[in-house]
């Protein structure tokens, strides 16, 4: 039987590798041990993944969806339902690493493609990803390489190729690529291109193809990071991924997207590591693997520095998992095809993150910049929101787990116990000791009647959503 230490880094696991997880879920992974669960997480395809299926016979907008709205809907279902929970939070990873965006793609569908194309490679070999990236109509437009051709040349895709998709600007002080680089990027990359779209009425938008055109394409000499040749843009994304700067830009990304906080990008080539041991054996699993992600996924969660204590609850959630997150701890919108979720996708748009529509091609900040005196209001409206409705199927067994513990449960008994259940358990002892003195004017809870259990019931919830309205409730 599982420990409360095997519950405590089972749960962190859930919270970083996954959008966490019922405390019943929690406990029965805990029960088959962190290594076993870890390798499931590792291996998508060896598990079952979401009824589309059923989600088409439900949401018939979903096929083709043209609307950027369904496919953000769609997206969140798939997080709160798949069993491949790694798989979609990887989706997640590198949309906020490659950005688009609707404002300019202004096709749904494609983006919706290419969230496909990160949830199919997300987890496989860095360089394929790139490539695939690099042949997506809906990145070679939004980043005009559609405008960039022999004669006349934009250096868009190239120049964010490298300062924001693999290299970085620079690391350990000094900087990773020159101009000039830029430049015969750029040139590499000309000849990528879009094929004309079918006029998108009166039945609707094409797919978006992937179209080279030789004739267009600078096939003169070029020198690209000391390799010189007449190189086009397999060959570029061949030389980036052998860099160090690209090994140690993957990694700080994952550092920050699964350990603890970063400082923003931008300040990373004057700015060293949090943990510079944790982001070297990520180096190294990068190469030895020959670029394989799943194999730096593997080195990053079966290290000391992942399952330290002293890294738990050391990230501000993102609103898309915050928004998750609740919903699978409460099993709202859980296991089920039903409505009402439309309006629960536009939430993480009003907490700050509008998924699938970045702000720019840096995409959002993370950390403390995803709260400010709006989008906190909003965190905790929603999270105390379904936290507090006892009529749902994850807070109900999180009552009942609570009524196990005893058929008395001091104050003190009983906000642990709240706090142990909604995973809760990085409050400072002033702001538990204020929960405690409240649930003290309610006196010891019972559950031996109906009225006593009816009491219980919303004594808890009220608890659930004080924990949710805590500072505390924001980390992961």
């Amino acid at each position: 039987m599982a420990t409360q230490e095997d519950i405590a880094l089972m749960s962190h696991l859930l919270r970083r590798a996954a959008f966490g997880a019922s405390r019943a879920e929690v406990e029965a992974k805990a029960d088959r041990g962190y290594n076993t669960v870890v390798e499931e997480l590792l291996n998508p395809d060896a598990q079952a993944t979401v009824d589309e299926d059923l989600m088409m016979r439900y949401h018939p907008a979903y096929h083709h969806a043209g609307a950027i709205e369904m496919n953000v809907q769609n997206w969140l279902y798939r997080m709160v339902n798949t069993p491949r929970q790694l798989q979609e939070k990887m989706a997640l990873f590198w949309h906020m690493i490659f950005c688009t965006g609707h404002s300019k793609i202004d096709s749904g569908e494609e983006m919706g493609r290419m969230i496909d194309m990160f949830r199919r490679d997300g987890m496989g070999n860095f360089q394929t990803l790139l490539m695939n990236l690099s042949h997506s109509p809906g990145m070679m437009y939004y980043l005009d390489n559609t405008e960039s051709h022999k004669v006349t040349l934009n250096e868009n895709y190239g120049r964010e190729l490298l300062e924001l998709f693999s290299l970085g600007v620079g690391k350990d002080g000094t900087f990773n690529y020159s101009e000039d680089d830029v430049k015969a990027c750029a040139r590499a990359f000309t000849g990528w291109n879009v094929a004309p779209a079918y006029p998108p009425f009166p039945y609707g938008r094409s797919p978006w193809e992937f179209r080279y055109d030789p004739a267009d394409h600078d096939d003169s000499e070029k020198t690209f990071l000391g390799h010189t040749g007449r190189l086009n843009g397999d060959d570029i994304v061949r030389i980036v991924c052998t860099q160090p700067a690209t090994a140690r830009f993957i990694a700080r990304h994952m550092y920050n997207f699964f350990v603890a906080d970063e400082v923003p990008v931008p300040s990373w080539r004057q700015t060293p590591p949090k943990d510079r041991e944790a982001i070297t054996t990520l180096e190294k699993a990068y190469f030895d693997s020959g670029y394989d992600i799943t194999a730096m996924l593997r080195a990053l969660f079966t290290t000391d520095f992942f399952k330290a204590p002293s890294v738990r609850y050391a990230r501000v959630k993102s609103p898309a998992e915050m928004v998750a997150s609740i919903l699978r701890i409460t099993g709202e919108h859980y296991g089920a095809v039903k409505p009402g979720l439309f309006e629960i996708s536009q939430e993480p748009k009003y907490m700050g993150m509008d998924l699938m529509n970045p702000p720019t091609v840096e995409g959002w900040h993370t950390g403390h910049e995803w709260i400010d005196s709006g989008t906190l209001v909003e965190r905790i409206n929603f999270a105390a929101d379904y936290l507090g409705r006892a009529d749902l199927p994850g807070v109900q067994d999180m009552i009942g787990r609570l009524m196990a513990r005893g058929e008395t449960l001091s104050s003190e008994a009983f906000v642990d116990g709240c706090m142990d259940m909604v995973g809760c358990l990085n409050l400072n002892a002033d702001t538990r000791n204020e929960l405690i003195a409240h649930a003290t004017k309610g006196g010891a809870l019972r559950h031996g009647t109906d009225a006593e259990r009816a009491d219980f019931a919303r004594r808890t919830g009220e608890m659930f959503q004080m924990l949710a309205a805590t500072s505390e409730f924001q980390f992961c």
